[in-house]
């Protein structure tokens, strides 16, 4: 059996659209990319969205658009993708790294705390792999304090906290959909807020710091550049893609959830792994199991035609990059970044997964224990 890690939810009406707009000639700035601002931004019941070219570059633009710069500390997960860190060292800011919960991956919450000093204006908050943040704790805190709150949404489409959706706890969320998400346009992102002004100030910044949109111009043009702006646009036919399948989410999302309750209550028995309890607030872009002997679970997964991932084997802590720049000398006081690292696998649980598929994960795991 060859049982793929992700597949693109991409139809054929999909590629009919995109190819109806490449026929147009008219493939950046329009509706498709306004509709599905629109609707993104209404499925997340947030005030304001703003597509971008990367879920990198709207965390890079919710930085610059809190005026983050040089002398100012930020505080981001030990474990997660380095594009979380990197949009905080992008600006000047110096990131200031903390250790994360040894089974959700997500930060925790007592050694942020730890880490805050005068010096610290936000902390990024990454619901990995689904999962929500706990963010009643970070919230209260970071009010009181005045540190702000931006949210790296990239696993986490359709996953809420406290019947909100995440994004709308911070100063910005940013989403990704890169062809292993959810939702796909290729490359690509989304950036929600409900502050008027960081929503302006993103528009303006994602567009070389152009104050006028096309459409706003009165004269073809006639506008003005007043920030150090970057490209950070999403293409017209690229909307296209990530409207038609957000239209869909919801199905597709309520298979996500089908298939990782699925795989939770055939693998929960198994002592030698740990699932994380079931959550209807996760998006499930994964489904991760943590265990020992992870090196041959997974060439025998190789060998079983099951393909999975690692979310994420290194901390960003053992990056080379930050591990020099920041002098880590010892990457153990992120114990708990460095267990999640050494001990999680990211199973499928994509929406074109058919039963007989899930029973094979689920089986081909427990031989795979029950054999050694």
């Amino acid at each position: 059996m060859n049982i793929k890690f992700s597949k693109v939810d991409i139809r054929n009406s999909d590629i009919e659209s995109v190819s109806d707009i490449l026929k147009s000639g008219w493939l950046t700035h329009g509706q498709n990319t306004k509709n599905f601002e629109n609707e993104f931004k209404n499925y997340t019941n947030s005030r304001f969205a703003v597509t971008v070219s990367s879920c990198t570059a709207g965390l890079h633009l919710s930085c610059l658009a809190m005026g983050l710069k040089k002398g100012h500390e930020v505080i981001v997960p030990a474990q997660s993708h380095v594009a979380t860190a990197h949009a905080v060292e992008y600006t000047g800011a110096k990131v200031i790294f903390s250790d994360v919960d040894p089974i959700t991956g997500n930060i925790d919450f007592n050694n942020f705390k730890s880490k805050v000093t005068e010096k610290t204006k936000a902390v990024i908050l990454v619901h990995m792999a689904g999962f929500p943040c706990d963010l009643r704790y970070f919230v209260n805190f970071c009010k009181k304090r005045k540190i702000k709150i931006i949210e790296d949404c990239a696993h986490a489409l359709g996953t809420n906290f406290n019947k909100r959706h995440v994004g709308n706890f911070g100063i910005s969320g940013s989403f990704s959909f890169y062809p292993t998400k959810q939702i796909t346009t290729g490359e690509g992102g989304m950036v929600v807020t409900n502050d008027k002004k960081i929503f302006k100030k993103i528009l303006v910044l994602k567009a070389f710091g152009i104050d006028k949109d096309i459409d706003k111009r009165k004269k073809p043009g006639d506008y003005n550049v007043k920030y150090l702006g970057y490209n950070f646009r999403m293409t017209d036919f690229q909307a296209s893609l990530g409207l038609n399948q957000l239209r869909r989410y919801k199905s597709n999302l309520i298979k996500r959830k089908k298939n990782a309750f699925f795989l939770h209550e055939k693998l929960k028995s198994i002592k030698q792994i740990y699932t994380m309890p079931f959550s209807k607030d996760c998006s499930y872009f994964v489904f991760q199991i943590f265990c020992k002997k992870r090196n041959k679970l997974t060439e025998h997964l190789k060998k079983s035609g099951i393909g999975f991932s690692i979310h994420y084997m290194r901390p960003i802590t053992a990056m080379s990059y930050y591990k020099n720049k920041y002098k880590i000398n010892n990457i153990k006081y992120f114990k708990n970044a460095l267990l999640y690292g050494n001990r999680c696998i990211s199973l499928p649980v994509h929406p074109y997964l058919k039963p007989k598929e899930l029973n094979y994960i689920a089986n081909s795991i427990k031989s795979f224990y029950i054999d050694t």
